[in-house]
């Protein structure tokens, strides 16, 4: 019997600093963060928490460099990071920022910049939209899903991320 995936994103916990200003007040959490992996040509989103710590299936059995022409010939992927936050309307989508991947299998080669992974994670988290270098496919694929997804939390995301998808 084949069990059913029923992996959404991760919504806010309560607050483990709240009320104290210990240890740990001002740190980020990846509580609220989820990776989304687009297959640009299958024209697909799902989310991967495998690609939290970059082992998502895709991912499993490539080795990574920094330079493009290891992967040349290769399938282009785009890591996207979405972070969620709450209003007293109800969570919405806070950050999105998008990362470029191309992984060639024949080859076992894969390009992509891991500070650049490192730091748009961490741009997610901190409630930015980075997504204006991607292509307008892609764009569109990332919007269906987040709408998809739930609907409510589009309508309740700010302009920003709209507009930067070029969606309604």
């Amino acid at each position: 019997m084949e069990k059913k995936k029923n992996i959404g994103f991760n919504i806010i916990k309560s607050d483990p600093t709240d009320g104290h200003g210990g240890f740990g007040v001002g740190s980020l959490s990846l509580d609220n963060v989820s990776p989304v992996m687009i297959d640009v040509e299958e024209g697909e989103a799902t989310i991967e928490i495998g690609a939290m710590h970059a082992r998502s299936p895709m991912e499993r059995g490539i080795k990574f460099t920094n330079n493009r022409e290891d992967s040349a010939g290769g399938k282009p992927y785009w890591l996207i990071w979405v972070t969620i936050d709450r209003t007293d309307e109800g969570p919405y989508y806070a950050g999105v920022t998008a990362c470029e991947m191309v992984m060639n299998r024949e080859k076992r080669r894969g390009y992509k910049s891991m500070p650049e992974h490192v730091n748009h994670m961490d741009k997610s988290i901190k409630r930015h939209i980075i997504v204006d270098h991607m292509d307008d496919k892609s764009k569109g694929i990332l919007t269906d899903f987040l709408k998809n997804h739930d609907q409510g939390m589009w309508d309740r995301s700010k302009p920003e991320l709209k507009e930067a998808l070029k969606a309604e």
